[in-house]
């Protein structure tokens, strides 16, 4: 049963803007694991969670990650208490993370573009 006298309120509730809490890191050794990211992180504050980048290809880390931390204020401190400071015998690269947008990535060509084959119209030999 419906009334038709009702009328539906919509509410939209705004997510929280979390990219201001989302570092990158840059620098990492190779042989670095997320575990180790998250713990030497946690010396900032509370770290929500921590991934290495790997290639798909070779299964090894790329040497970047990314590390979200639980407010803006714990990602400004992990900012100035790691940016270009060494961790694994490498100089950490730390900023803000920038959002991902479709420019950023090189589309890859797979294959040319059909193209013309010559001959006589595409006609087939019949026998």
């Amino acid at each position: 049963m419906c009334d038709k006298g009702l009328t539906a309120d919509i509410l939209l509730v705004k997510k929280p803007n979390t990219m201001n809490n989302k570092l990158y890191v840059g620098g990492l050794s190779y042989d670095t694991t997320e575990d180790e990211l998250k713990n030497h992180f946690g010396g900032a504050g509370t770290v929500v969670s921590a991934s290495i980048i790997m290639d798909r290809e070779t299964n090894r880390s790329r040497g970047f990650g990314f590390v979200e931390m639980s407010s803006e204020e714990e990602a400004n401190k992990a900012i100035e208490m790691f940016n270009e400071k060494e961790f694994a015998g490498r100089t950490l690269t730390v900023n803000i993370a920038k959002p991902k947008s479709e420019g950023d990535r090189p589309r890859r060509s797979f294959g040319g573009g059909g193209g013309s084959r010559g001959g006589f119209g595409g006609r087939r030999n019949s026998y």
